[in-house]
């Protein structure tokens, strides 16, 4: 019996090291399988936010002319808040996924950008033409898409950007500053007639500044060219004014302000600057107009 039991005992260390290996092997088959669950939904993740694509913008450096010496900081200050703009987007894009409908995209993210975009190339247009020929055309590289094939596709040169002349002297020509405002569309005059009545909706109207009321008397040399721009004043409104009802229940609680109300500011910034130069050329120039420019919903 002593000779037998050592044999027993030998047997059930096996079998319990055995059930142990076993229960072992099992943990470790366990654990490996959840590490590749969590590889494969964090690749998922990554795919998903790939799949939201990225922004193109044309390039806009490579077409410009040569730029005078005199005009470089400014053109590189406004190239650089080109990519700014772009990287913003960009983010938003991420940011938002999911928010909206169908065109969510389109009225949230690259309208606004293609407005703000606008306004840059102006700029970089006008510091040009103070003193070389003007380049024309360049507003045609207003406009982005949505790429999905994982091509940032900037275009204009990296830069960490600076958020160049919002309320920065702006020197046009008549001639330009004329084909700025057609090109935006002309409205009927006087300022506040954008107002649309679109309250009844619901959505609430956008109400901004009286700008016509606030100016000083006007050269009878730029009259033409002031009441032009007063005339697009009232329309970036009516265009504001209307987007507000194609997007009801598009996007967050900052919708409004994103897509409608900052983009509206922009335009109406660059607008007032151009009345004030406008005034500028043959009188005293008039100072914090761009202080107008901010608008509001009112329900």
């Amino acid at each position: 019996m002593s000779r037998a039991l050592p044999k027993y005992n030998k047997r059930r260390v096996a079998l319990i090291g055995g059930a142990a290996a076993v229960v072992l092997s099992g943990a470790v088959i366990a654990g490996s399988a959840l590490a590749g669950e969590t590889s494969k939904s964090n690749a998922t993740s990554a795919r998903t936010l790939a799949d939201t694509g990225t922004i193109a913008c044309p390039d806009v450096k490579s077409q410009l002319p040569t730029v005078p010496a005199s005009a470089q900081a400014e053109v590189d200050r406004n190239l650089a808040l080109l990519d700014t703009q772009i990287a913003e987007a960009n983010k938003r894009l991420v940011d938002t996924v999911g928010q909206g409908g169908a065109n969510f995209v389109q009225n949230a993210i690259l309208g606004p950008l293609a407005d703000k975009r606008k306004s840059t190339i102006d700029r970089i247009a006008i510091s040009i033409g103070r003193t070389a020929e003007k380049p024309q055309g360049l507003d045609a590289l207003a406009e982005c898409a949505l790429s999905t094939d994982g091509a940032a596709g900037t275009g204009d040169e990296a830069g960490t950007g600076e958020e160049a002349g919002a309320g920065e002297e702006v020197t046009a020509t008549p001639s330009a500053t004329a084909t700025d405002a057609a090109g935006d569309g002309a409205g009927e005059a006087g300022d506040g007639a954008g107002d649309t009545g679109d309250d009844a909706t619901g959505v609430g109207t956008i109400s901004c500044p009286d700008v016509a009321s606030q100016l000083p008397a006007i050269p009878a040399t730029a009259q033409a060219e002031v009441d032009r721009n007063l005339a697009l004043l009232d329309t970036q409104i009516a265009e504001a004014n209307k987007r507000l009802v194609d997007t009801v229940g598009q996007g967050g609680a900052n919708f409004v302000q994103n897509a409608i109300l900052g983009p509206l500011e922009d335009k109406r910034i660059a607008t007032v600057n151009r009345i004030a130069t406008a005034i500028g050329r043959t009188a005293e120039k008039p100072q914090g107009l761009d202080s107008l420019a901010a608008c509001t919903l009112d329900k």
